[in-house]
């Protein structure tokens, strides 16, 4: 054969444009024969497949992906050209050449230039996998191997970009109790449900949708509207094998936050529809009574009210519009004030706003943290003021979020605020929730001992409304405990159940040598409790409400009787 290399020339120059023309290194293999067919054409070659492997480990075990880019007519596969090449981050890319059937063997000229056409490929591929790659480590979760967090707003964005976002629903999951799977099968295996679970999800879903992992057990997906009712039977319930063959299998259940998103009428960004779904389901994961909730006009409102809040707090905090109000703690043998619970109120504009409207908003935005700082720093204030009059000062308790609990600091931070004002340790008591047993014991055990250490008391806060309460007072040196008014009885009963595990819980709490103190007391029979199980620290509406500075100062020397 004739070898003409004005047409050689023509078709290498066609086949180096069109392959230069595909953007990022990422090619379409449907365009991609088109784009190599005169080359291919000219040089007799039937097919080119290529195979690549991760490792040269993997290509032994023939572990990885090969793809066809080019077939015309019957190959050869006894005359095939193969041609090897290893990368420097350890990657095996294999071309396999082939020439048509039954036609006569290629020249050497020939078989030259398959050479070149074979290592121009293995450039072009080489980028083409190396963008893929960058990719995959962009967008991909590495745990389970779903899309991520980033992917999910990308691709929100480019349905937003293409006005097509309408026909599509987004949502938000969480694994319901999967830290107990774990602790029951192990984590090797709890990921591996994990996986199925979510990749399930996405082979029920095809190309009408994606799963994406945004941390830990929870997930987003958005899909078409005309799956929903698939999704929410697949999120409803679903058994997941251990392993495949396995008999043993668990089943998963979870709870969901669902946004329809609406066409043009409203204009929307990807974290709008982040911040939907999400609110969405932070009320499911509330509510008792279903497992998934849809985001409407009123959850609109309370994000409008969120942000605000969220948006304000840091004005109010420069402008003090925080106050501390104190509540008295009431001795009932002496009828005398023997402590405070210093509380924030809100004074925005000319409304005191409760803090039943703000902390649990302040809580979920780690701004609950310098507002705890801000209420000690002020509290500080007070009680220098205070001192330096020769007033009678008590000891006042001022409550520190859970939220706190990831600052190593967090100690020698609390002890700097009190001694920049020269307050005497036994003026101030920390207050920690029950709640602060979701962190590590050994953590929370390093911030009482140093705070003790420096002769300031310790309290757990509404203790029983937790999950670990009974660990929580057995491994840490509390000096204080701290009963919620939830356990407290109306009456002196011992038939009463409410009765018993009241009165066992204070016999528990002296017996470790705890101080033992009941919030919520506001009648005279909740006294009477108290005064017959020997609990002599009382805290509620009977004796007084939360009260600002100048009103609490005129209780230092005030006494409250039973009637």
């Amino acid at each position: 054969m004739t070898f003409d290399a004005s047409e050689y020339t023509k078709a290498l120059e066609g086949f180096l444009v069109n392959m230069g023309d595909f953007q990022g290194g990422k090619l379409p293999y449907d365009r991609m024969e088109a784009a190599m067919d005169p080359l291919c054409s000219f040089l007799r070659v039937a097919k080119v497949q290529i195979e690549f492997y991760a490792s040269v480990h993997q290509e032994i075990r023939q572990i990885g992906n090969q793809s066809t880019t080019y077939q015309k007519g019957m190959p050869d596969k006894n005359e095939k050209k193969s041609y090897r090449e290893v990368t420097e981050e350890g990657s095996v890319v294999v071309i396999n050449i082939f020439p048509y059937e039954g036609n006569a063997v290629w020249t050497k000229e020939e078989i030259n230039h398959v050479d070149v056409m074979a290592r121009m490929l293995f450039v072009f591929y080489t980028r083409e996998r190396v963008s893929r790659m960058a990719e995959e480590l962009a967008y991909r979760d590495s745990t389970i191997g779903i899309y991520n967090y980033k992917f999910f707003m990308k691709k929100l964005d480019e349905l937003l970009e293409r006005e097509v976002a309408g026909r599509y629903i987004a949502c938000y999951y969480n694994l319901k109790r999967f830290s107990i799977i774990n602790q029951q099968v192990g984590r090797d295996i709890g990921t591996h449900i994990m996986r199925q679970f979510s990749t399930g999800l996405q082979h029920m879903l095809g190309d009408r949708g994606y799963v994406c992992r945004i941390n830990g057990d929870n997930f987003t997906v958005v899909f078409e509207k005309q799956c929903l009712g698939s999704v929410m039977e697949y999120l409803k319930r679903t058994g997941i094998y251990y392993e495949q063959g396995s008999e043993e299998h668990v089943l998963i259940e979870t709870t969901a936050g669902y946004y329809e998103i609406p066409g043009l009428e409203e204009s929307l960004n990807p974290t709008d529809i982040m911040d939907r779904i999400t609110a969405a389901y932070h009320v499911a994961s509330t509510d008792s009574h279903s497992a998934y909730v849809f985001f409407d006009k009123p959850m609109m409102q309370e994000m409008v009210r969120k942000k605000n809040i969220e948006n304000e707090f840091r004005n109010a905090l420069e402008t003090e519009e925080f106050l501390v109000y104190y509540q008295p703690k009431v001795n009932l043998k002496t009828y005398t004030l023997a402590g405070a619970e210093a509380l924030c109120r809100w004074r925005h504009n000319v409304d005191l706003i409760p803090p039943f409207h703000f902390i649990p908003i302040l809580e979920e935005s780690h701004a609950i943290c310098e507002l705890d700082f801000y209420m000690l720093e002020h509290v500080c204030m007070d009680l220098r003021k205070w001192l330096d009059e020769g007033k009678n000062v008590v000891r006042v308790s001022v409550n520190f979020s859970r939220q706190h609990m990831g600052d190593v600091d967090l100690a020698e931070r609390i002890l700097q605020i009190i001694d920049s004002y020269r307050i005497p340790h036994q003026y101030l008591e920390i207050e920690l929730t029950e709640t602060t047993t979701d962190v590590a014991f050994t953590d929370l055990r390093k911030l009482v001992d140093k705070l003790q250490s420096q002769g300031i008391r310790t309290s757990v806060d509404d203790f029983g409304v937790g999950y670990s309460s009974l660990n929580l007072i057995r491994e840490l040196p509390w000096d204080v405990l701290k009963i919620d008014k939830s356990f407290l009885p109306d009456t002196i009963d011992p038939t009463n159940e409410k009765y018993v595990m009241f009165k066992y819980l204070v016999a528990m709490a002296q017996n470790l040598g705890l101080e033992c103190i009941v919030e919520g007391v506001e009648t005279v029979n909740h006294i009477r409790v108290l005064k017959e199980n020997q609990c002599y620290m009382a805290q509620g509406f009977y004796f007084d409400k939360p009260l600002p500075k100048d009103e609490f100062e005129r209780r230092f020397t005030q006494k409250r009787k039973v009637d």
